[in-house]
């Protein structure tokens, strides 16, 4: 059993000391379907779609087309965000996460916070805690939430903290470059021509007013993890999510016919990019989002960092005109993000599909179709 925390705080589970699975960790049905393996050959059905940057636009738009569409997730390669910086974002989350209880805790979210150290934020939603510890930041205030981490004491706390912040701040200006090259991509997957990209910018500004947080992760060895799950399965709320993993796999991505889950291969270098719901209300249902979880280790301690990419809380997201086939109605209603996290608190506790609740009676039959979503675990 778990040591008590010197903290005597129940927000904190000493992971390292524990020798079992204790029954608030413990999930039921979590192998209710096969896992098979992703990093099969490419032309394998269950082989995980890579997506080249370094491959000529219409080759990689093409690429992200046939990916967004059947499975809602690809690798990207190609990239170019050098891989010693992925190297040392790696090496500062593991320093993170490895901090005493006391300095982590000092950061820890409270209730209604977006951003802070604790447990997933979908935790809440669940009777069965996870296997995992997180912490959520804005680059916006990213150095105000590592003072909570590192406050001022010792001689060497101006190279001891500075060179944490200023290694996430390079490796957000790199994603955030990124992010917007990802996204005209997106478009002209889509099919749009060049006057179409630039006109859905002017009218939408989407790339220009996207907004980023970042989520770190930390799935420490577990005694049994057949019993423990790291994350719960679920689909991203905002457009799209780069995910940097460590060579310890753990994300699977669920597929059906037959239903089943594919392990993601550990690809050095490589990022994982999952399209969330909102960028299926902007597609139209065209590129859908996809349902993900992670699992942990019996053995090795997994790192892994999402940089989620969404617009402005308050922004309205409709289907663009676009991707609305001629003489259709749209298959979606706008939505503003707040708007849209409200609705999936109520799908959550109830196992309804959020994208549903939200799409047009119109179109409810084709956006029941395009949801992809297996029956959630809700754990008693």
């Amino acid at each position: 059993m778990p040591t008590p925390s010197h903290l005597k705080n129940p927000l904190y589970f000493d992971f390292r000391a524990a020798r079992r699975v204790p029954e608030s960790h413990a999930w039921p049905a979590l192998h209710d379907h096969p896992v098979v393996d992703g990093g099969g050959a490419p032309a394998t059905p269950d082989a995980v779609p890579v997506v080249d940057l370094r491959e000529p636009g219409a080759a990689a738009a093409a690429g992200v087309a046939r990916a967004a569409e059947q499975w809602g997730a690809f690798l990207l390669t190609g990239h170019g965000v050098p891989a010693e910086l992925l190297a040392r974002v790696e090496d500062r989350i593991a320093c993170l996460f490895a901090l005493p209880a006391a300095d982590k805790m000092r950061a820890s979210r409270g209730p209604g916070d977006a951003c802070g150290y604790g447990s997933p934020i979908i935790a809440s939603f669940f009777s069965k805690c996870m296997w995992s510890e997180g912490y959520t930041f804005s680059p916006a205030s990213l150095r105000g939430d590592l003072r909570k981490l590192w406050p001022k004491a010792g001689d060497d706390y101006a190279s001891f903290w500075f060179v944490r912040a200023d290694v996430m701040e390079e490796f957000h200006k790199e994603m955030h470059v990124l992010a917007g090259k990802l996204l005209e991509l997106f478009l002209r997957a889509l099919g749009l021509t060049d006057e179409q990209v630039a006109a859905v910018e002017e009218e939408r500004r989407i790339g220009e007013t996207m907004t980023a947080t970042m989520h770190l992760n930390w799935y420490p060895r577990c005694p049994d993890p057949r019993r423990a799950l790291g994350l719960i399965a679920h689909t991203d709320s905002g457009f799209f999510t780069f995910v940097l993993q460590s060579l310890v796999p753990g994300l699977q991505l669920f597929r059906h016919a037959p239903d089943r889950w594919v392990a993601v291969p550990a690809v050095p270098g490589a990022f994982v990019v999952n399209v969330g719901d909102l960028f299926q209300i902007l597609t139209n249902g065209r590129f859908h989002s996809v349902y993900h979880r992670a699992v942990v280790n019996r053995d090795l301690d997994r790192i892994s960092l999402g940089y989620f990419l969404g617009p402005p809380p308050h922004a309205k997201v409709a289907p663009l005109r676009e991707a609305v086939p001629p003489g259709r109605t749209p298959a979606y209603r706008a939505v503003t993000w707040l708007e849209y996290m409200g609705v999936r608190e109520k799908a959550f506790a109830t196992g309804a599909s959020a994208l549903n609740m939200v799409a047009t009676a119109a179109e409810s039959d084709d956006a029941d179709a395009a949801v992809h979503q297996p029956p959630l675990v809700l754990s008693s």
